[in-house]
Order: C-alpha cells, then sequence, then structure tokens
C-alpha cells in the first residue's frame, strides 16, 4: 500500500480517536507456527506504533522469528469504528523505563497516589523493557459510514445491481 494513502487513512478522525486509545490487539505468528491475537498497550507517536513488553516476553522470539504483525483497535459501541494495520516490528531493547510505556497506561483512572505507587512498582520491577516499534505498512478504517468490510462492501454493490436489475 502506497505510503501517502496509509498517512490519509490514519490521519482521519476516527483512526486518531482510535489512535488515542491504550489497548490494540496484536497478532503474529508463535514460533509453533500457530496464530497468537494478544490485547496489549500502545502508544502512536505521528508515525509509529510503540509497544512496550518485559525482555523475557515469550512474544519476542516469535517476533524475531517472523516480524509481520497486525493490530486492530476497535470501540466497543454500535456501529463500531475499527482500525486495522499491518507492518513489520522492529525490537529494541532499552534500559530502565521507556517514556512510552508510561504514557500509554495514562489514561486508565488512578489517583495521583495511584498513579505514583504503579509507576513505583513498574520501576521496581523492569530493569528494562524492548519497545517494540510498528511502521504501518498497510492500514484500513472502517467506520460503517465511508467504508465497510470489503464482503459487507461487496454484498451492498450486489444487492445495489439486483434493485436496479428489477427497476
Amino acid at each position: 500500500m502506497d505510503q501517502n494513502k496509509i498517512t490519509e487513512i490514519l490521519n482521519r478522525p476516527y483512526s486518531r480517536e482510535l489512535l488515542a486509545r491504550d489497548i490494540t490487539r496484536l497478532a503474529y505468528i508463535a514460533t509453533d507456527g500457530t496464530p497468537r491475537s494478544i490485547p496489549i498497550a500502545f502508544s502512536w507517536n505521528g508515525a509509529e506504533i510503540v509497544l512496550c513488553t518485559s525482555k523475557n516476553s515469550a512474544k519476542l522470539p516469535a517476533l524475531r522469528q517472523n516480524p509481520q504483525v497486525a493490530l486492530t483497535i476497535d470501540t466497543e459501541s454500535h456501529p463500531p469504528k475499527i482500525l486495522l494495520i499491518r507492518g513489520r516490528a522492529e525490537l529494541d531493547v532499552v534500559e530502565g523505563i521507556p517514556e512510552e510505556f508510561l504514557r500509554m497506561n495514562g489514561s486508565y483512572a488512578m489517583t495521583p497516589e495511584q498513579r505514583a505507587e504503579w509507576e513505583a512498582e513498574v520501576r521496581s520491577l523492569y530493569d528494562g523493557m524492548v519497545r517494540v516499534v510498528i511502521t504501518p505498512t498497510w492500514a484500513k478504517l472502517i467506520d460503517f459510514e465511508v467504508t465497510l468490510p470489503t464482503a459487507v462492501a461487496e454484498l451492498a454493490q450486489e444487492r445495489a445491481a439486483r434493485q436496479a436489475a428489477s427497476v
């Protein structure tokens, strides 16, 4: 997919709302060859999606073996808004806690005291983390206003053709 098209899709208002959320679903192929889909916190920096994970995470060997991933970010209300992204994961081992990790967990309802306790717990648990950086290579926004899932759009076109033929 052309980078300009990806940028246009990711800059749409609904996409921007979805990219401001806390949780995405990361799909990847595990080292045993089976698919995995996991919820994980993320941060969008305007060009990349950044996930942070522990240095001993089971997903890391899988991402080193096959860095192709897919992400889904969606809403719980009807009609749903769904942002689908594909990309390649690059792994960046860092010392300490990445700022993205602290920011991506920022919209949970916590009092300032709870936030301070959570951050102290995180800093005591991790001596470092792995930033999983994903640059989108494909994107689709399904908003049920302008765009539909491909199969549904095809059915709507077929129905319109049938209706036009019966007139």
